[in-house]
């Protein structure tokens, strides 16, 4: 079969299309036939041996897919650690969701990693309960129309959220405002801080989906209500988050960590999350925006574009 192969761990160049082994199912798993792949920045660390665990190279990319479940024909889309850039992957059971009929292959794989990390950034902020009598949630999220923020501005007006949203133009901020988004900041035109404190009369936001590290993390702190969260989800700037402890003490607020990797192996948490999301599918509510499709051939095209920051929502990869 043909599999998107990490020759070295040194970027988007060490990709290579090759011929690799069919894989065999292990205790938990069985077989997809892989459609489509959804591509994450995750995927471009780990290629640039930037993301835990990676294992030593050579491997098969990707951890988002969809395809057809080789022993009963069924449509799922799937998540897996490594792997999911092939013609086939061996995925386990409790990470496999249905397609829904009205859903394409490429849809499907941009939906797993998106939108449970959307949903579980609100649940882990407690937004997805009401807010108190006379009070709006409020959230900031940065690269906002990005695949995870153009999930979270979605599952965001569902649950009557007040939404900030960071990205470099103009041009995005407007389509993701057609989504729902309320407040949309230019960061390369304005400091988002100034802006937050400014747009909420010094008072601050609930929470911030964050995804950059580096200086963004003790600027996001500075951004929140008293008791507030960042939701520390990635690290895209390649620096580790710095703290600003002051602000930490004096609103009495947290940095919290959401690692899908780790939380996907939680029954008790992702069956809730997919009971919530599946139903608001079903309801033609959630629709996965996809910016670009690729074939695999061209999938270093695909990785560099995703490094620019040039994209708007998720990059797919057309595998078969």
């Amino acid at each position: 079969m043909k599999a998107l192969v990490i020759t070295h761990l040194s970027g988007p160049d060490s990709l290579q299309l090759q011929d690799a082994p069919e894989p065999a199912s292990k205790a938990g798993q069985v077989i997809v036939r892989v459609h489509a792949g959804g591509l994450n920045f995750a995927d471009f660390m780990t290629s640039k041996g930037g993301y835990p665990g990676t294992p030593p190279p050579p491997l098969i990319a990707g951890r988002e897919f969809a395809g057809v479940e080789e022993a009963t024909g069924r449509r799922v889309m799937g998540y897996a650690q490594w792997a999911a850039f092939a013609e086939k992957t061996a995925a386990y059971s409790n990470m496999l969701w249905p397609i829904p009929d009205h859903w394409s292959d490429e849809q499907a794989a941009a939906f797993p990693v998106n939108y449970f990390t959307a949903y579980l950034g609100y649940w882990q902020s407690g937004m997805t309960q009401p807010a108190a009598p006379g009070r709006t949630h409020r959230v900031l999220i940065h690269a906002v129309a990005g695949g995870v923020g153009t999930a979270a501005v979605q599952i965001g007006r569902l649950l009557g959220v007040e939404m900030y949203g960071t990205s470099s133009s103009e041009e995005k901020l407007a389509r993701v405002k057609k989504l729902g988004l309320q407040h949309g900041i230019n960061y390369k035109q304005h400091d988002y801080e100034q802006v937050v404190k400014n747009l909420t009369q010094g008072e601050g936001v609930d929470s911030v989906f964050e995804m950059l590290g580096g200086e963004h993390t003790a600027k996001s702190t500075r951004c929140l209500r008293d008791f507030g969260r960042v939701i520390q989800y990635g690290t895209a700037t390649g620096k580790q988050p710095q703290l600003d402890l002051r602000a930490m003490y004096a609103k009495s607020a947290s940095v919290q960590g959401l690692w899908l990797s780790y939380l996907s192996h939680k029954k008790e948490i992702m069956e809730p999350a997919w009971k919530q999301l599946s139903g608001w599918i079903a309801d033609r509510k959630l629709e996965p925006q996809i910016g670009h499709v690729f074939p695999l051939d061209r999938a270093v095209e695909a990785y560099k574009l995703l490094e620019a920051g040039k994209n708007y929502g998720k990059v797919v990869l057309k595998i078969s």
